[in-house]
């Protein structure tokens, strides 16, 4: 058994693998709001700019508080506040049975399944890096992909409040050297990520006249690139469109229907987090077979 699975086979059990497991729960029932709240808070928030400009003035609702902590949850449907037992990450789910505790309106099953796949991948990642930095940033880099996944699957847009600070992030988990990279691949990876398909959206507008690839994927890669470097980028980018290629067919996009491209990045850039060791050990296996290095 070589080093990378002798790792994960010590790590696997250990405290720390099960506290970031119940810290996901948690942290995921956080992502609910965010990815419900965050859209809605810059839709409203351009709304007023707008009406601002034009001297239009704001409805009393448009008037009214509205961040990531108010209004307290509420039942989309009865508009009943959500009692704090009832905001218990999955318990919750499981003992109103999935209904609001008012008015009997089912609750979606995305909220406690966003909540599972945080505590599993909260504990993937302690796996992987046990009790070590890298765990810690891991953690912060996990979240904000899920945050970025949904959003982007709901609305087709990256926001720049999550983007951009996940490439400062980046940069800051690799200082010092105990990242996955050194300062230098990271700048590197951030610069190369952001151009390629800067570059490639440029080069498909010139042939199609329409954009390819938007915004927030640039800045989404350039974000993987400042986590990863640029030697991996190749290998995010290609599992990435596998992605996109499998999700296409399993959900029947059609070929004119806007498919978002950020969840894509998002799981290919987590995965490679995850084996990075195996995935740089396949590039110089490549590279040195190929007569590159």
């Amino acid at each position: 058994m070589d080093d990378f699975y002798l790792r994960m086979a010590e790590n696997y059990g250990s405290w720390v693998v099960h506290l970031s497991a119940v810290f996901g729960l948690l942290v995921g029932s956080f992502l609910n709001v965010v990815i419900y709240r965050l859209p809605v808070m810059m839709e409203r928030e351009s709304t007023l700019l707008a009406k601002e400009h034009l001297a239009i003035e704001p409805t009393e609702a448009e008037r009214q508080p509205f961040s990531l902590t108010k209004p307290a949850s509420r039942c989309p449907k009865c508009g009943h506040a959500v009692k704090p037992w009832q905001n218990i990450p999955v318990v919750s789910y499981l003992l109103l049975r999935g209904k609001c505790g008012h008015c009997r309106t089912p609750i979606s099953m995305r909220y406690p399944a966003i909540e599972i796949l945080t505590a599993c991948m909260f504990a993937a990642v302690a796996v992987r890096y046990g009790w070590s930095w890298l765990t810690l940033a891991g953690l912060v880099f996990t979240a904000m992909l899920i945050a970025l996944t949904f959003i982007d699957a709901d609305t087709q847009y990256l926001p720049d409040e999550l983007t951009l600070p996940l490439i400062w992030l980046g940069l800051l988990a690799n200082y010092g050297g105990n990242g996955l990279v050194s300062l230098q691949q990271a700048v590197v990876g951030a610069v190369c990520g952001y151009m390629s398909l800067r570059l490639l959206n440029a080069a498909h507008k010139a042939v199609r006249g329409i954009d390819g690839v938007g915004g927030g994927d640039w800045k989404l890669l350039a974000a993987l690139g400042a986590w990863l470097g640029a030697a991996v980028l190749p290998v995010v980018v290609f599992a990435a469109a596998i992605v996109g290629c499998v999700a296409a067919l399993v959900m029947r996009v059609r070929q004119k229907e806007p498919m978002a491209f950020g969840p894509c990045l998002a799981i290919a850039g987590w995965l490679v987090f995850i084996g990075y060791d195996k995935v740089s050990a396949g590039i110089r296996w490549w590279l040195h077979m190929s007569g590159l290095s």
